[in-house]
């Protein structure tokens, strides 16, 4: 790499701006649902009609809406390879929204909750509306989860939905999460 610049002012900024890069995609937890499946991919849901997904041989896919107070979402996706885990989701009737600042990175909005005109109240903490601009709050958000195999724990999603790709057997799930408590996906 070749700076023209005096070395304390282009290295720091070249360092600072790789630095919100590598925190952005540390971040990623979240994002929309408009990207589509993976080369080669088949999906569509055959969640058993009370919900059951025990014996998934596809994406298990999981949304608690924790304090919104909706009902939670489950289904089984059929698929026979990697396909991206937005896809799975809307393959269950699950949209999402992402933020103005970071797109699909970001999960603002849940099959629209909490809604824009939506006091979210979280004990402790002031109260607000999700404007979806930026990030949200530590103590109000959408987690995104992902289980690698039926028996596996859930572990936070590394990426964001936008671009996460899920195989058959594993599960993606998102949660509503508020306070200092991080529950996971059926919890």
């Amino acid at each position: 790499m070749l700076f023209n610049a005096p070395f304390s002012s282009a290295p720091t900024r070249t360092f600072a701006t790789l630095g919100a890069l590598v925190l952005l995609a540390a971040l990623s937890g979240c994002a929309t649902a408009d990207s589509g499946a993976g080369a080669g991919s088949t999906t569509s849901a055959t969640a058993e009609a009370d919900g059951s997904t025990e014996n998934c041989t596809g994406v298990n896919v999981i949304v608690d809406f924790g304090t919104l107070d909706a009902d939670s979402v489950s289904g089984c996706v059929d698929a026979t390879a990697a396909t991206a885990a937005s896809a799975a989701l809307a393959t269950t009737g699950v949209t999402t929204a992402g933020s103005v600042e970071y797109g699909d990175q970001i999960v603002c909005r849940v099959n629209d909750r909490p809604s824009a005109d939506e006091t979210v109240v979280v004990e402790g903490q002031e109260s607000f509306t999700e404007s979806c601009a930026s990030m949200p709050p530590a103590y109000a958000y959408w987690a995104l989860w992902v289980k690698a195999t039926p028996d596996a724990d859930w572990a936070y999603a590394q990426e964001g939905l936008g671009t996460l790709q899920v195989e058959p057997g594993q599960s993606v799930g998102l949660v509503y999460t508020t306070g200092t408590e991080t529950p996971t996906p059926g919890s």
